[in-house]
């Protein structure tokens, strides 16, 4: 990824610094990498996001669940899933339909839907306990239950 990354940076100051030449004029790029370091991006995991849906389908029925279009956002969170595996997702419902449209989330007029907070509570701990059950290692060996009175 940050290879690809790296050729585009590189191909961008190649077609900038062409054209002005082009024109009879001199360019210089600067990514500003030492102040503001650019974000990789945020990319599912394909096994973990195929569990999420899984499992919240299991919970909230399969016409509950929704896919998006990918979006072109900035995401620090991409930092983190470049050492572990990750899905990102958003908006657990978060749709009132007798409110209208959601604003979204860095507006100021975003609004919460609290009636939301107890399914997003349950779908978190769902995910974390199926996730752990479905995927420990097995114990060495069994262990008999003893009676130490």
């Amino acid at each position: 990824m940050k290879e690809s990354f790296n050729q585009l940076k590189q191909r961008i100051e190649e077609v900038i610094v062409t054209q002005a030449s082009v024109q009879r004029c001199s360019a210089v790029v600067d990514f500003l990498d030492k102040d503001k370091p650019f974000f990789p991006p945020t990319i599912n995991n394909p096994e973990l996001h195929d569990f999420f849906a899984k499992v919240c389908s299991e919970m909230v029925g399969p016409n509950n669940v929704r896919e998006k279009q990918p979006l072109m956002g900035a995401e620090d969170f991409s930092f983190y899933t470049e050492a572990v595996p990750k899905t990102y997702y958003y908006f657990v419902g978060m749709l009132n339909e007798t409110r209208g449209p959601q604003a979204p989330h860095h507006s100021p007029y975003f609004t919460i839907n609290e009636d939301a907070l107890p399914y997003g509570a349950a779908m978190q701990a769902s995910l974390a306990a199926r996730y752990l059950l479905e995927h420990q290692p097995a114990t060495a060996a069994k262990v008999e239950p003893r009676d130490e009175l």
